[in-house]
């Protein structure tokens, strides 16, 4: 037997305000989902990205109760520069969404932040610093 990593699904206390912050991130989420029991996009790489609100899992595992405490999970995006992964922070900063760790140049060579999305999970952004012409 072979097992294929598949899906990664987020348990969201506020869906419509998930859906919104990972739109924002470029996720291609149709409109109109907010009152789904469940939403999954297929991501270009072929994973699948879902989210379920607590009332979800609650139908099924009425003993459910949302994590606390730091985050549990967190999630990367590859901008295509350090000046989109400054601007992409500040946008999500400036619509409301927390700083864990501001825009820094990391020692293994990446422009490097992270924000949380609306149910407390880590979203790192990062890009490849440019090399300097010796």
């Amino acid at each position: 037997m072979s097992l294929t990593f598949d899906f990664i699904g987020i348990v969201t206390r506020d869906l419509a305000a998930s859906l919104a912050f990972y739109r924002t991130l470029g996720l291609d989420l149709a409109e109109g989902l907010e009152s789904e029991p469940h939403v999954e996009v297929e991501l270009p790489s072929g994973v699948r990205i879902g989210w379920d609100p607590i009332e979800t899992i609650h139908s099924f595992d009425p003993e459910y109760a949302f994590p606390t405490g730091d985050h549990r999970v967190a999630f990367g995006f590859q901008a295509a520069d350090a000046a989109e992964v400054d601007a992409t922070h500040a946008r999500l900063v400036a619509a409301g969404h927390p700083s864990r760790v501001d825009p820094w140049d990391a020692p293994w060579g990446q422009r490097y932040a992270t924000v949380l999305d609306p149910d407390g999970n880590a979203i790192d952004l990062y890009a490849p610093l440019a090399v300097a012409a010796d």
